[in-house]
């Protein structure tokens, strides 16, 4: 009673002196400011409380109080950062973001206080996608309230994340673009021409072989740093980013091993770097990480190894290097200073003739991968994630190669095999995994973000005519969704891959009488692993240029229908060495070859590789590796481990025919090529105006054959592949979503194989856009096709398949069967015309119901015969 009636005194008091109540929003501010005079983890926990309790309040929320959550949830973002809790950070600062977008609130800077450091933020952590998304809308909004500030503070942050997403190129033109354009302060040009700097060393180390470096390139780039620092030493403020100028300098002199000068610059970027205010540990960390470097990169390894030593005491919370340097296992978390000085770590003990230390090491930072990977939602980042971890992945098969060679231990090849197998189509393999057991309302969101996502890049191809706000609101609504998706996916429990089960996969080699050659195609070399009779083998090659030149010398043979007939001399003697170089299985009883191809490899056509070299002009004489064996292929070990058995049931065909009959394009033999499969096959099939995106999405699920016969593009490396339906072309991605589950998908279309090419995942083609789907066995194509010899080709494929033989068996014997077509010129006979159409999948001989009959009915005739010879006897 005696705590009422003071509230009541009190509250009386303020009414006599003319002073309200405090509101709602006045009491959220009030505690955002006595946070951050004493900030702590403790207060945090409060603000968070304060958070909790006003939603809790069923009272409606006005737009001032959700302004005020806005700026709590900022300042809350803003000190989690501090305290090294990103994680915790990004989901802060994206609940502001949501809470700002919802109600359309203002009178805040939302862009400086929420979507800039949100935006880096996602940069650090790899979610690039996120990242680039986040800073184009804050870009636009900046570009309508002619914000020059905050709009070249997009360009910079913009060009980190191209970056970062290893699109130098990209980056580059943008800040180059920038400088010769837009009016800019010292400072804003100090601080682009720093970035130019860096991406000028990543287009360096991306450069194709095949490509000249850029005119004066390694005098621009050190041009860049110097510049940046004249025109920042007059500004007080960009202490940090002259520290960063010096740095980039100092990593630069040390690649060129000019050590005396890169210690100094070094020094200078310490001075400049202790000086900045407001230094989280987390720079602190990637500071020391940077020292630990340049150190190793000196071997000067003790030294070197202190520093990481730092790095980890900086973000680990309760490391101890009593016993060990490295940190326990479960105190690590998605991070990637962390990441790096594990790996450098790793590299010292390899040094050190420490191998098995260097695994252990980089054992722990697989793991953190594997947090990382599970914090993405978006499949181009979680593939960059991917192009990390094979890196590592090379460096310990490289390891295990050595202590095999030192101990004769296989388990070492085993180890190596089963890690190159976790990098193996990895964002494919997850998803399809995942997608047997996600619920329903996660399915919807993923192909809702699909299809945002196909927006954008649709509007994008327009050019000079895309409408920027129209790309600008299917981003936004792809935020929301990808918001929405992190919140469901905080239920489901997190997917850490599995090692593949290495004895059932030697009982289905042998079931299938095949041997698996499997690449791995690493930085420095090509790796490869041959399956065959319960044993596994590791071997290698150089993967340098002159390898690699190689291999591009027999593929450039496929470019036109011309090549190969112009030059069959050269065509003959660069196959014989492509088939040296790759070191394929020889004289062996097993003639199904399973290859698991990797890099430029998934462009090649195997069974056009000349086994045994001759001078015969005719093609049908040569001897091609297909004389050898049957050649399968797959993305993976685990998807042939885990292919569905075929059906024993009777296959139906859809089939999709547009034809473009009086167009420039019409493929006038697509119609013998649908006649063809009819006679041989029921099923349903749309030809001309009918052949439309919208029949065959109908359609497809009740067919066991889907077969596409149409145009079809690769694409490039800013467009990607995609295919023709009569009403519309469709992206690869388009196709994810599809309702299917066929035993066989023909993509008898152009370039259906062929795609902007990750090593981690193969072609983002046609093709892989129905794996997504679900299609396990497919054929499709690898260069432009030929209309005429195309529908030769599947008429006997499916011929050869209803005699009851296998898919894979089909491919293999009709290109034998068309290389001894006597009515086929020689001309057409060229491997440029047969070895377009590859097959991915099972290896199994599909089931004969009829078979399954005669064989019961003359069982019980034996039955029959035994019973009735018995009593008679009797």
């Amino acid at each position: 009673m005696t705590r009422i009636f003071f509230f009541l005194l009190l509250f009386s008091t303020l009414i006599v002196f003319g002073q309200k109540p405090l509101t709602q929003e006045d009491k959220i501010y009030n505690a955002v400011d006595a946070f951050v005079a004493h900030p702590s983890i403790d207060g945090l926990q409060n603000l968070t409380k304060i958070e909790k309790d006003f939603y809790k309040n069923p009272k409606p929320k006005s737009k001032n109080e959700l302004l005020a959550m806005v700026v709590l949830n900022c300042n809350i973002a803003y000190y989690q950062n501090q305290f090294n809790q990103t994680h915790q950070a990004i989901s802060s600062y994206e609940k502001a973001w949501q809470i700002h977008q919802k109600n359309k609130l203002q009178d805040y800077d939302i862009i400086e206080y929420c979507l800039k450091p949100l935006g880096n933020l996602y940069t650090v952590l790899g979610d690039y996608d996120n990242a680039e998304n986040t800073i184009k809308q804050y870009y636009f909004i900046a570009e309508k309230e002619k914000n020059q500030l905050q709009k070249v503070a997009a360009i910079l942050n913009l060009s980190n994340v191209y970056q970062s997403a290893g699109k130098a190129d990209l980056a580059i033109d943008l800040l180059e673009k920038t400088i010769r354009t837009e009016k800019l302060s010292n400072t804003q040009k100090g601080n682009l021409l720093n970035n130019l700097g860096n991406n000028y060393v990543l287009s360096y180390k991306n450069t194709d072989i095949t490509k000249p470096i850029r005119p004066n390139f390694f005098k621009n780039l050190e041009k860049s740093y110097l510049d940046a620092i004249q025109l920042l030493k007059s500004d007080k403020t960009q202490t940090e980013t002259l520290a960063n100028c010096y740095r980039n300098l100092s990593a630069l002199n040390a690649q060129w091993h000019n050590f005396e000068l890169a210690n100094s610059y070094f020094e200078k970027a310490k001075k400049y770097f202790f000086e900045t205010l407001n230094v989280t540990p987390r720079k602190i960390a990637k500071f020391k990480y940077e020292e630990a470097l340049l150190l190793f990169q000196q071997q000067k390894l003790a030294e070197s190894s202190t520093s990481i030593s730092a790095v980890f005491k900086i973000l680990i919370h309760n490391y101890s290097n009593k016993k060990s340097i490295l940190p326990n296992q479960n105190l690590l978390y998605a991070e990637t200073v962390l990441l790096d000085a594990l790996d450098l770590q790793a590299e010292i003990f390899q040094k050190q003739n420490q191998p098995k230390k260097a695994l252990e090491t980089y054992k722990l930072s697989f793991h953190i991968e594997d947090l990382f990977a599970n914090l993405l939602v978006y499949e181009n980042s979680k593939i960059i994630n991917q192009t990390r971890v094979r890196n590592r992945t090379e460096k310990c098969i490289s390891i295990y190669d050595f202590l095999y060679q030192k101990e004769k231990k296989i388990s070492y090849l085993e180890n190596a095999f089963q890690l190159s197998e976790r990098t193996k189509s990895g964002v494919l393999k997850s998803y399809l995994t995942q997608n047997k057991i996600i619920s329903r309302k996660e399915k919807i969101h993923l192909e809702q973000l699909q299809n945002r996502n196909t927006e954008i890049i649709k509007e994008q191809q327009k050019g000079a005519l895309a409408d920027i706000s129209k790309i600008n609101e299917a981003i936004k609504k792809q935020n929301e969704l990808m918001l929405s998706l992190k919140k469901i996916r905080l239920k489901n429990p997190k997917f850490i891959p599995e090692n593949l089960d290495l004895n059932a996969l030697f009982s289905k080699l042998e079931k299938d009488k095949a041997i698996m050659v499997y690449y791995f195609s690493g930085f420095e070399k090509m790796y490869y692993f041959t399956l065959e009779n319960q044993q596994i083998k590791l071997n290698s090659f150089s993967n340098e240029a002159h390898s690699i030149a190689k291999i591009w010398q027999f593929l450039d043979y496929f470019s036109d229908a011309n090549t190969i007939t112009n030059d069959i001399k050269g065509y003959n003697q660069y196959g014989k060495i492509a088939f040296d170089l790759l070191k394929l299985p020889k004289n062996t009883i097993h003639k199904n070859l399973l290859i698991i191809p990797d890099g430029i490899l998934n462009f090649l056509p195997f069974e056009a590789l000349i086994s045994k070299k001759s001078k015969t002009t005719n093609f049908a004489k040569m001897h091609y590796l297909l004389n050898d064996f049957r050649i399968a292929y797959n993305n993976s070990a685990t998807f042939y481990l885990n292919a569905k058995p075929l059906s024993a049931e009777q296959q139906t065909v859809l089939g999709i025919f547009p034809v473009f009959e009086k167009t420039d394009y019409a493929l006038t033999f697509s119609k013998t090529e649908l006649q063809s499969i009819k006679k041989n096959f029921e099923g349903r099939f749309f030809e001309n105006a009918t052949a439309t995106f919208d029949n065959f999405k109908r359609n497809a699920s009740n067919y066991s054959i889907l077969h596409l016969s149409t145009h079809a593009s690769a694409g490039d490396i800013e467009t990607p592949a995609s295919i023709k339906f009569y009403d519309q072309e469709i992206l690869y991605s388009e196709l994810y979503n599809l309702k299917i589950n066929p035993e066989l998908v023909v993509l008898s279309a152009c370039e259906t194989g062929i795609g902007k090419l990750y090593k981690s995942e193969g072609a983002m083609s046609i093709a892989r856009g129905f794996q997504f789907a679900g299609a396990q066995n497919l054929l499709f194509s690898l260069w432009k096709v030929n209309d005429y010899t195309t529908s030769v080709f599947m008429d006997n494929f499916y011929k050869n398949y209803k005699k009851s033989q296998s898919y894979f068996e089909a491919n293999a014997n009709t290109k034998l069967d068309f290389l001894k077509n006597k009515s086929i010129p020689n001309a057409k006979k060229s491997p440029y015309y047969w070895s377009a159409f590859v097959y991915y999948g099972e290896l199994e001989t599909k089931k004969n119901t009829v078979n399954y009959i005669f064989y019961s009915i003359g069982f019980l005739i034996l039955i029959g015969l035994f019973l009735v010879f018995n009593r008679s006897r009797k």
